[in-house]
């Protein structure tokens, strides 16, 4: 893991009331002034502006630190995009999940077209490092343009249905768009969703059909590695 520049110095609160903060804003489809609520009831009297500033300060610094999933040469790249209005105006949130609905990458773009679908695939192919065994996406050509242009011997498949693992993955970000009333700006839904969605990722078992107990023990330890995360900061 990457050493992080973030200090809590001159910070009145302990790492631990800032870190529980930016996990319950991330984690839970939660408003700031319902977070200051639940730390209120907890006796920490902390400001929903407070808590935005820490979820812009030390929300990026977690993510970065979080343990991210290896990319493999056998992974599926699911890709879809969803509309989302930022100040009256239309633009296009472009997301790649794999085969375990993993979030690989995500751009908010202006434009629905090849030069956009392009865009994501450099994206993941310089976070990645590798192509992927098969890419599939919705019938919108853009996608099958972008291929062809930077990977051209990876299979792509396309349904008119919906894109299951990818539709399914807009959904927690739907569902905090709601409580936070829309994003304001392109900027700002940028850095959310960066952290947002590094957060549920480590959070999240995204196998399918496990028992109750490995869900348990892998909640445990997402949680421990959350806290060393936090901690580490200097």
């Amino acid at each position: 893991m990457s050493s992080l520049i973030v200090s809590y110095k001159n910070h009145r609160f302990p790492p631990q009331i800032i870190a529980r903060a930016v996990w319950l804003y991330f984690g839970f489809p939660l408003s700031l002034r319902l977070v200051e609520e639940m730390l209120l009831e907890r006796g920490i009297i902390v400001s929903y502006e407070t808590i935005r500033r820490w979820g812009r300060k030390f929300g990026a610094a977690y993510a970065k630190q979080l343990r991210r999933k290896k990319p493999s040469r056998k992974d599926i790249w699911h890709l879809d995009e969803v509309v989302i209005s930022i100040g009256g105006r239309k633009h296009w949130l472009w997301r790649a999940v794999d085969q375990d609905g993993y979030v690989l990458d995500e751009i908010v773009q202006a434009r629905r077209d090849t030069k956009a679908a392009r865009r994501l695939l450099l994206r993941l192919l310089k976070k990645q490092g590798l192509a992927p065994k098969r890419i599939v996406t919705d019938k919108l050509r853009s996608y099958g343009a972008a291929k062809r242009d930077l990977m051209p011997a990876v299979e792509h498949r396309s349904h008119k249905g919906p894109n299951n693992r990818a539709e399914n993955s807009h959904l927690p970000l739907r569902k905090r768009e709601r409580v936070m009333q829309g994003f304001r700006s392109v900027g700002g839904l940028q850095r959310f969703i960066s952290v947002f969605s590094a957060v549920r990722n480590h959070f999240i078992q995204h196998h399918q059909k496990h028992s109750a107990l490995a869900t348990h023990i892998h909640r445990i330890r997402a949680m421990a590695q959350w806290k060393a995360v936090t901690v580490s900061v200097a």
